[in-house]
């Protein structure tokens, strides 16, 4: 029987656990026109990251619908400026297609690093010890998404990245993959837990962290998924889906649905795509749920409409067991958002 908590979780929370994240895409952009390329087709500010910075952002239709959910990276290639994008792996394909169609004369070079490098994540409060261990010397605290390059024990290079997404101190270690072993080892040897991929889960469901391809697709109108307030930037020139975007903003004053967290009052996890009620209305789904210790129940993550995001009105999920109760929590302006 598999425990529970999980392995990784209590980890997390009081001292240091390592996830296993290979499977993220990674795509390099170079080139003299990568970043007013990036920009132009992504809802922050690109062109502007300093080397060493990075930043979460969308790619989007004309519509403002999330085509992908990255992270970029401003980094060096072999002493060349460029940029790292880390996205879902689904939607890896996908977004380089796209990046490849809006190609007309810039001068932009596109790579897919997914099947040459490993990715752990790391975290928990004592996460930057244990790096400082391995690397043999303190590191500074980095605010997050800034990153940096060191090396582990005598050859391991790694690109290390500060995301806090499951709510506490987090790095992403990025390394080719002949040096993950030898990586994961030197981690685990300094104090690191190993984490199940379940523990992951928990922790990002009760962080309010939406999962791209999970709780993100591409019917999803980027407003409406909460961590859209510090990927988007209102203030740089014109970009792909701006238009709607700048719409929701300044003249509706509000968006239709919102990207909420729920506890669940009667019963274990629902099912991915319940639907929603209040009363007979139809008022949202749920994309994602959990068992959480930290609750005392199961919690899950949702669209809510407008009119029904009232933090303790209950609602109804419609599941094949009949229908279940649910309460609204706090967003995560008010909860504890990466």
């Amino acid at each position: 029987m598999t425990p529970f908590p999980p392995p990784g979780y209590e980890a997390s929370l009081h001292a240091a656990a390592l996830f296993e994240q290979s499977h993220r895409g990674k795509l390099e952009v170079s080139g003299p026109d990568a970043p007013t390329f990036l920009s132009n087709l992504s809802t922050n500010d690109v062109q502007q990251l300093p080397l060493g910075g990075g930043c979460e952002t969308y790619f989007c239709d004309h519509r403002a619908k999330v085509l992908a959910h990255a992270l970029a990276y401003h980094v060096l290639v072999e002493g060349k400026h460029a940029f790292w994008l880390d996205v879902a792996v689904c939607r890896k394909d996908a977004l380089l297609q796209h990046l490849d169609r809006h190609l007309i004369s810039e001068q932009v070079e596109l790579i897919d690093h997914t099947a040459t490098f490993a990715q752990f994540h790391l975290a928990g409060p004592a996460a930057r010890s244990v790096l400082e261990k391995v690397i043999g010397s303190a590191i500074p605290e980095l605010s997050e998404f800034l990153h940096m390059e060191r090396t582990l024990g005598m050859h391991s290079t790694c690109h290390i990245r500060r995301y806090d997404l499951l709510g506490v101190p987090g790095y992403d270690l990025v390394c080719r993959n002949e040096r993950a072993d030898a990586v994961r080892q030197m981690l685990q040897a300094a104090g690191a837990t190993l984490g199940s991929a379940d523990a992951y889960e928990i922790l990002r469901v009760e962080n309010v962290t939406p999962l791209d391809g999970i709780d993100i697709d591409e019917n999803r109108f980027v407003m409406e998924v909460a961590r859209a307030p510090r990927a988007v930037c209102y203030t740089k020139g014109c970009f792909l889906g701006q238009e709607p975007i700048v719409m929701a903003r300044d003249r509706a004053g509000h968006i239709s649905r919102a990207f909420l967290p729920l506890k669940v009052l009667e019963g274990g996890v629902i099912p991915s795509g319940a639907k929603l009620f209040a009363g007979v209305a139809e008022v949202g789904l749920v994309t994602s749920s959990v068992l959480s210790p930290r609750f005392g129940a199961a919690i899950a993550l949702g669209y809510v409409r407008r009119g029904f995001q009232s933090p303790g009105l209950q609602l109804h999920a419609e599941t094949p067991e009949g229908r279940r109760l649910l309460e609204v929590l706090p967003g995560p302006s008010a909860a504890t958002a990466a």
